[in-house]
């Protein structure tokens, strides 16, 4: 069992599927020669050859319209988008074309690919580099939308993304290419995509999180345990769409609290939805409201700002407080 970071977790996954199944492929900017912006296909066109690993135009809208033909043919194409917001070049592509297939054709034809996203603040990167953007591709019927929060779960995740039979979008957090490194098993781990994992019993508070703010949640719930006696559950979503509805609820009933935190913008992004789903299925349950610690409705905060628009310790904790005194 190796120790890994995120980055050597998912250029693992990409060898390891690519080597057990010659359908699968890899077509991004810069994803060849130079082993992609992050490193993360580092050295796997000198292993595959660059009719595998193909390094494509600057052109998102180009490189999703080949990947849905090439799926459409019985390909397993793995798209990269170098940061989550250049992918709007490329929506109308995976909207109207990747998503929608399988209903197009009445289920004759699948749309099997993945598309590798970036994603996230905290790295202090420019404007478009820095983005949240979960909520767009968890709105749309036909997607997946997966969400690591560390190696071990990103490797497993991206095995199991590959070999969907349907798109999912996988968002990386940039924050955590090299944050921390996880021991990553040997032999090839898949995960389910749609289960949520419960990373810490509790019985007081439900912190519900994803992607990098799994790392803020469980910080939190020790600030709370050691200086407040507070017995915090953390739940990993993994997956925003489909959402593990059993699993938030399950907790939130055993706990009685919920504070839901992530990166994108408060107004209509996740955290609405989460807190839907624990009205609906957990509501009688509830000794206090639901809470959301969020980024701020504002476009790109800029270096200067950004620690204060990314949901961090300090700021959770205060949500957690409020809603445990209630």
């Amino acid at each position: 069992m190796a120790k890994l970071n995120m980055v050597k977790a998912l250029n693992l996954a990409l060898f390891e599927e690519m080597e057990r199944d010659r359908d699968v492929l890899i077509l991004g900017e810069d994803v060849g020669v130079d082993g992609g912006v992050f490193r993360v296909t580092d050295d796997l066109q000198r292993k595959f050859g660059s009719q595998r690993v193909i390094d494509s135009p600057l052109a998102e809208a180009a490189i999703i319209g080949t990947a849905v033909g090439m799926a459409l043919y019985g390909l397993k194409p793995i798209c990269e988008i170098q940061f989550s917001g250049f992918a709007f070049q490329c929506f109308h592509q995976i909207e109207n074309h990747a998503a929608r297939y399988r209903a197009r054709s009445l289920g004759r034809f699948h749309c099997q690919m993945v598309v590798r996203m970036p994603y996230g603040g905290g790295v202090r990167a420019l404007e478009h580099h820095t983005e949240s953007e979960e909520q767009f591709y968890a709105h749309i019927p036909g997607l997946k939308m997966v969400v690591p929060s560390g190696p071990r779960t990103a490797r497993a995740l991206l095995v199991s993304a590959i070999r969907d039979p349907d798109p999912v979008i996988f968002f990386e957090a940039k924050a955590l290419y090299h944050a921390a490194k996880e021991d990553v098993p040997d032999e090839i781990e898949t995960m389910p995509i749609g289960r949520a994992q419960v990373v810490r019993e509790g019985g007081d508070l439900s912190l519900v999180a994803y992607g990098a703010m799994l790392r803020v949640a469980v910080e939190a719930a020790d600030v709370l345990q050691t200086e407040d006696g507070a017995d915090v559950e953390v739940i990993d979503l993994l997956t925003v769409s489909p959402l593990d509805r059993e699993a938030i609820v399950a907790s939130v009933q055993k706990t009685g609290r919920a504070v839901i935190v992530h990166e994108a913008p408060r107004s209509f992004g996740p955290g609405a939805e989460i807190a839907a789903s624990i009205m609906e299925g957990a509501f009688l349950s509830l000794e206090a409201p639901v809470r959301r610690v969020a980024a701020h409705d504002v476009s790109f905060a800029g270096f200067a700002r950004e620690k204060a628009n990314v949901p961090d310790v300090a700021r959770l904790v205060a949500a957690a407080r409020e809603t445990l005194a209630f």
